[in-house]
């Protein structure tokens, strides 16, 4: 870590904000998916059940929805929190580039030579 410099961070963290909002958005589809396939599966149950099956096989089909149900829930819970976490990441993202750009630019504006041999603690103020 010690090679790290503030364009080198701003990579990271803007790398990390996209995979981070791809991943939500793709935990949110797969989470829609699952929800469809647990109302399909509900609504078997009912065309089951309206076809007088034994109720051992109604039981089963209505136990699957609700299973489906539930991973959909969780699933939709989970892509919540991964999309609060790409906000985060977006965030120190933003927070990076207002706390640190100002130095990156008067780097860049320097004239001065071996300023990145420079070491961080002589630039603290007392």
């Amino acid at each position: 870590m010690a090679d790290l410099t503030y364009k080198a961070l701003v990579r990271k963290i803007e790398a990390k904000e996209k995979a981070l909002a791809r991943n939500a958005e793709s935990v949110k589809r797969a989470a829609e998916n699952i929800k469809m396939l647990a109302d399909d599966t509900a609504s078997d149950a009912d065309a089951l059940g309206a076809k007088s099956v034994d109720r051992d096989s109604l039981s089963e089909c209505q136990e699957l929805a609700k299973i489906i149900r539930g991973v959909s829930d969780n699933a939709i819970r989970y892509a919540s929190m991964t999309a609060d976490t790409a906000r985060v990441a977006k965030a120190a993202g933003d927070q990076a580039r207002t706390t640190h750009g100002g130095f990156q630019e008067a780097f860049d504006r320097s004239s001065v030579s071996g300023l990145e041999k420079v070491s961080r603690d002589w630039f603290e103020q007392e």
